[in-house]
């Protein structure tokens, strides 16, 4: 038997090594792949990941396990990604709970009929926080179903009204060409997608640079006979703002209008009812007939999670619905995915039973008051306050440097994205945005305050953009250009991002396309 410690000093390149020693480097190697004591020790350490094909062999699991993990550290800290709505903490009962119901497929509700229960459980505390008519029996009153994020909730929502819509313009006798939807310049890029997917002409109602959210006057001059519907949005992306439901409502009360309106209150849903709760944008308005709200943002639960409510089943149309019996049971379904895990809903419900009205109350409030922190921290800072405060909108800050006046004074030699690029290089990510078409490509930074935002995280941050501001200050226009462009290449992934293929990455044909302007981050 040949020692280990005799392989070590042993020349293995030369002729002069015998032949029990080089039996005993390969076996080695043999072993190294199939029994090591430590992942780092393998075969699989000096190798690179499969990226294109699968390999024809398999690794062991903790090799799988921990080189993947390696892969992920890559990605930013959650934590600090302030750009997002989206969920990034739950406690350790609900993970556990999610975690166990991973291998569920939800829509078998014959296997899994507690699972479809805790959905219906969900769906009416939902509708009854949006003040939903009860239905004096069962079959009436509200009616909705989980999705996968808000953008499926808002795909089913204009898919119902462009049917209602069609279903009444037949039985007049009329045509149902060039059907139409009137919505904000600043909404979310999945309105964009629903109306050219589902072949509806958009009538946007433009943002001004002091006005970033719809006039409602402006909104139902726009109606016409080919108007499917009015979008509202109860906390817009970039300034996190509350349009006046009530006000389009009463316009259209008072104009004899019968055109419905879908909130979509994916980020304000679930803070507005616990903050301004005399607020009217729900369904104590008449013509609010569907909203939809996002449970992996103010839901609190991971991603991915929607929500949509419909006033009554008369709003949604029976040929929508499609009744089957494929996993042994007769069940409805009227949703664009099909088999879906159960973990977010379970994960939902966690949420509304373990905090209750107050304990989100509780949450919303803190929220608020740290933005409210914020946004006054920035305002002695200089900064222009783009964003409500006191809960008159979403707890987020929106803000931008303010104007240079006079044509004496210097000119500054950065911008909004530049500090959003020195920010960066510091850890967190805070986005600069172009403002919606029609506001003189106003530029804007966005900090959503998230229910891990601690007040000290916040001190940590205005510390950091101080830093940055004094950085920035000391560069001229020169060095700050090559800052960025070197941020841009080495600090920031999207430069050299493979996903994107070459053909798809100058579409014309969204509002970003057409004016340039950012589109704002959920």
């Amino acid at each position: 038997m040949v020692h280990l410690a005799e392989i070590n000093h042993a020349d293995v390149s030369t002729k002069h090594v015998d032949k029990a020693a080089k039996k005993a480097v390969l076996q080695l190697a043999n072993d190294q792949d199939n029994f090591t004591t430590s992942v780092y020790g393998s075969r699989f350490a000096t190798s690179d990941l499969p990226r294109d094909e699968m390999p024809e062999q398999e690794m062991p699991r903790e090799v799988a396990y921990r080189m993947i993990k390696d892969e992920l550290s890559l990605d930013g800290n959650p934590m600090l990604n302030l750009a997002s709505f989206v969920t990034t903490y739950m406690e350790d009962e609900a993970e556990k709970l999610m975690t166990e119901s991973f291998s569920k497929n939800f829509i078998d509700y014959e296997e899994y009929p507690q699972s479809a229960d805790i959905q219906n459980r969900c769906v009416s505390m939902i509708g009854r926080l949006f003040n939903a008519p009860v239905g004096l029996e069962k079959g009436n009153g509200a009616v909705g179903t989980s999705c996968v994020g808000s953008s499926e909730a808002i795909m089913l929502g204009v898919l119902a009204m462009k049917r209602v819509w069609k279903n009444r313009r037949k039985a007049e006798g009329k045509s149902t060409e060039n059907p139409n939807i009137v919505m904000s310049s600043a909404v979310q890029v999945c309105w964009e997608k629903a109306t050219r997917y589902f072949e509806i002409d958009e009538k946007l109602v433009y943002c001004t640079p002091d006005r970033f959210v719809i006039d409602p006057e402006e909104v139902v001059n726009l109606v016409d006979e080919n108007t499917i519907g009015i979008c509202c949005i109860l906390g817009t992306t970039y300034t996190g703002e509350y349009e006046d439901v009530k006000a389009v409502n009463d316009l259209l009360e008072e104009r004899g209008l019968n055109t419905p309106i879908h909130v979509d209150a994916a980020s304000g849903g679930f803070v507005a009812p616990f903050v301004v709760p005399d607020l009217e944008w729900d369904f104590r308005l008449k013509h609010v007939v569907s909203i939809n709200v996002s449970g992996h943002k103010y839901g609190l639960v991971y991603p991915g999670v929607g929500w949509v409510v419909w006033r009554s089943a008369d709003f949604l149309p029976q040929e929508l619905v499609f009744n089957i019996n494929y996993l042994g049971a007769d069940q409805a379904s009227f949703t664009l995915n099909f088999s879906k895990g159960a973990s977010q809903v379970i994960g939902q419900y966690y949420q509304l039973i373990r905090l209750g009205k107050h304990g989100y109350r509780a949450i919303m409030s803190n929220l608020i008051r740290t933005a409210d922190y914020l946004s006054n921290s920035l305002e002695n800072l200089g900064y222009v306050i783009m964003s409500k405060k006191s809960g008159e909108g979403l707890p987020l800050v929106a803000f931008r440097l303010p104007d240079i006046k006079g044509e004496d004074e210097e000119e500054r030699s950065y911008d909004e994205f530049a500090l959003a690029h020195q920010l960066r290089v510091r850890g967190w990510v805070v986005p600069a945005y172009t403002m919606a078409p029609h506001t003189e490509k106003l530029k804007m930074l966005r900090v959503v305050v998230r229910e891990d935002f601690s007040w000290s995280r916040c001190d940590a941050l205005i510390a950091d953009i101080k830093l940055c501001m004094t950085y920035l200050e000391a560069m001229d226009k020169e060095a700050i250009r090559k800052t960025q462009e070197f941020v841009r290449m080495h600090n920031m992934t999207s430069s050299r991002a493979e996903h994107n293929h070459p053909k798809f990455r100058n579409e014309t044909h969204s509002i970003q396309g057409k004016t340039d302007k950012t589109h704002a981050i959920c």
